[in-house]
């Protein structure tokens, strides 16, 4: 018999799963009421709010990867700087 092994659904990966569904919503309600238009910032091309979005978070999860492998220091500062980068992003990006 074939053993398969699932993943553990922890209550930070919920939280943090959750967290992506209410912003995704979040970001979709603000589209309906608001239609954005693309502009330029300092990312070099054209970006909708949903780019920006993406381009935060994929961005964000490297952040954490780098700090993860290179510094000894707790993941939480890693998570500050994340915050910061989707914050620049997101408004200036």
């Amino acid at each position: 018999m074939m053993n398969l092994e699932w993943m553990a659904w922890t209550l930070p990966t919920a939280i943090f799963f959750t967290t992506i569904v209410c912003i995704l919503i979040a970001m979709t309600i603000w589209q309906v009421i608001s239609p954005c238009i693309k502009r330029r910032g300092f990312i070099p091309l054209s970006t909708t709010r949903g780019d920006r979005l993406f381009i935060g978070l994929l961005s964000s999860a490297y952040i954490h990867l780098a700090w993860l492998g290179l510094t000894p220091f707790s993941i939480w500062i890693a998570f500050g700087f994340s915050l910061a980068w989707m914050v620049v992003v997101m408004r200036w990006g």
